[in-house]
């Protein structure tokens, strides 16, 4: 069988925009394109009138930085003085600090800021230890000087013992010399034998032989017995020494002022044990002050004594003279001394503060520019001469330097204009472009 056919869809109609439509003129889309690209290429040619001087500087080595960040300064003929510039400290010459002999507790018998005159005690300190050892040494001294005293009696003894026996032996020889004689006579007169003649002859050389030992046995004995003698000197001479220096560390347990002054530091507390050679009490000198100084290790080998100086108390410089400095360097400084030229300078003080000139040179007609920053970042061989809103970089060369000013032996000439800042935001450009 087929199939009947199936009916069509109805299809709903959708009604067009024809009626809501407008024209639109195409002239005022054109007009505000226009307008943009007119816009942007003026801005295209006022960045490009930008751009080319920075291109030009780029290309040129130049580097464009604001005057404002600069520090400028001419070179100039004139004096150049030559000078460090340092703190110093005000000193007493003169402030000895007295310490310990021994080890003890201390009683002082002064104040600090005390004014006190020499000789006078100040301190003591009570040392048991040291006074026991006095006491033992000083027995054994006694005991020496016993010892020497009964060796000096036994030696006088001997040395009577050994002069007898010198005597004797020498009476023995002149009582043989007699009997020999008379042998002699008797022998030639025929009234004594040859056996006795030769016997009397033998007693007279044992006789003989007999003085002799003795005359050198004493002589012998004489010289053990000053040798005896001078060795027990030489120990209690050696004892004497020892107990003397202690007495002198017992005496020194008196603290006494060594010069006219006023006491400066107590170094410990009253009744305090310290140990020996610890520092007690300082005493000051106030009629002598120095002022002493410091300054960098690079003026090491420049500083010297005998140099002027000039130390500004308040809003006043004093005359002064390098008279001493420290044979070394101590974390990258150096230490001097400097002495008031007479008369010193009233109501100082120790440890003020002041500061301090020492003067190194001085020259006239000297080319010479301000110091700054440049001199250490360009190294002394570099600077920026200024002409105009343009600086460029020339070779320079540095001689003397002070804390204000450096000598400039060429490179420069007096009226150039420089940049005395520092260099390192200029990353070694050849010219500088400035700007306002």
């Amino acid at each position: 069988m087929i199939p009947a056919p199936r009916e069509a869809p109805q299809v709903t109609k959708i009604r067009g925009t024809g009626s809501t439509d407008r024209p639109v003129d195409p002239a005022p889309a054109r007009q505000r394109l226009r307008r943009r690209l007119i816009v942007a290429g003026v801005g295209l040619v006022l960045l490009v009138a930008l751009a080319v001087p920075a291109l030009r500087s780029l290309f040129n080595g130049e580097r464009a930085v604001p005057i404002a960040q600069l520090r400028l300064a001419t070179v100039e003929r004139g004096r150049f003085v030559s000078e460090v510039s340092a703190q110093g400290t005000v000193v007493a010459a003169l402030s000895p600090t007295l310490v310990a002999p021994a080890a003890g507790s201390v009683t002082y018998k002064v104040r600090a800021g005390e004014p006190v005159k020499k000789g006078q005690l100040l301190a003591s300190v009570d040392s048991p230890e040291l006074m026991n050892e006095y006491s033992k040494e000083k027995a054994s001294l006694e005991s020496l000087e016993a010892t020497l005293a009964r060796e000096s009696i036994e030696n006088r003894r001997k040395r009577l013992a050994n002069r007898e026996a010198r005597d004797e032996a020498g009476i023995e020889l002149k009582a043989a010399e007699r009997e020999w004689q008379r042998a002699e006579w008797a022998f030639e007169q025929g009234a004594m034998s040859r056996r006795d003649h030769d016997k009397a002859g033998d007693v007279l050389d044992a006789a003989r032989v007999k003085n002799e030992h003795a005359n050198a046995s004493a002589a012998l004995e004489d010289d053990s017995l000053v040798l005896e003698l001078k060795t027990r000197q030489l120990d209690r001479d050696r004892q004497k020494l020892v107990c003397d220096e202690i007495k002198r560390k017992v005496a020194a347990l008196e603290l006494k002022a060594p010069v006219d002054g006023i006491v400066g530091t107590l170094a410990v507390t009253e009744r305090t044990m310290v140990a020996a050679q610890a520092p007690v009490i300082t005493v000051v000198d106030p009629s002598v002050y120095e002022v002493e100084f410091t300054a960098p290790d690079a003026y090491a080998g420049t500083l010297r004594p005998g140099m002027a100086a000039a130390v500004t108390i308040g809003s006043d410089p004093v005359a002064a003279t390098v008279v001493a400095l420290s044979p070394e360097v101590r974390q990258g400084q150096i230490v001097g001394r400097l002495r008031f030229a007479p008369p010193q300078p009233p109501s100082l003080s120790q440890n003020q503060r002041v500061a301090v000139r020492v003067l190194i040179e001085a020259r006239d007609n000297v080319l010479k520019v301000e110091r700054g920053g440049f001199v250490d970042s360009g190294g002394g061989r570099v600077a920026y001469r200024v002409d105009g809103d343009r600086a460029e970089r020339v070779a320079i060369r540095l001689g003397s330097s002070s804390a204000t000013e450096v000598e400039i032996t060429d490179g420069l000439k007096a009226g150039d204009t420089i940049i005395v800042s520092s260099l390192d935001t200029f990353e070694g450009a050849r010219r500088l472009r400035l700007t306002h």
